[in-house]
Formats: structure tokens, sequence, C-alpha cells
């Protein structure tokens, strides 16, 4: 994915309570809410760049699959020492 670009934008508070109140809606942050109807303005404005990537997914990043572990026996059941009982 490529670098995604940050600035900083001044908002009315009360413009952004209601955007707030719509992301929240929509289960978007306020940013995904931001970024989602300035691409839809572009794209009805026919501004919307072809090479423009495409929006980040919804909801959580997935996990990564962790490293398997080596299957261990539960305490207490590891097999008989083969010696015997203690020397």
């Amino acid at each position: 994915m490529a670098e995604r670009k940050s600035f900083l934008l001044r908002l009315d508070p009360a413009v952004h309570d209601a955007l707030s109140r719509w992301a929240n809606d929509e289960l978007r942050s306020v940013n995904a809410q931001i970024e989602f109807l300035l691409r839809r303005a572009l794209a009805e404005a026919g501004r919307l760049p072809d090479n423009a990537g495409r929006p980040a997914r919804r909801g959580r990043p997935r996990k990564t699959t962790p490293p398997e572990r080596p299957e261990t026996e539960p305490p207490g059941t590891e097999p008989p020492d083969p010696s015997g009982p203690g020397d």
C-alpha cells in the first residue's frame, strides 16, 4: 500500500460533531468518513485520478498469523523416564 499523506484540518466544532455522528452511524472513524466523502465528491466531479489508491479497508486490520509453536504435552503428562526411578 502506498504511503498515506497526513495534514492538519481545522473544522468548525459543529461541523466536526456532525461528521463524528455520521461516521459513528456508518461505523467509520472521522478520518475515514472525511476520506470517503472526498473520494465520492471527486468521483462525482470527474476529478478522481485514475491512479488513486483504493480506500483503506473497513474494520480492524487482520491479525498476522503467529508462527506455529511445536506441540507440547500438558504439564504432568510427560512419558516415564526409561532409566527407571531415581538413582
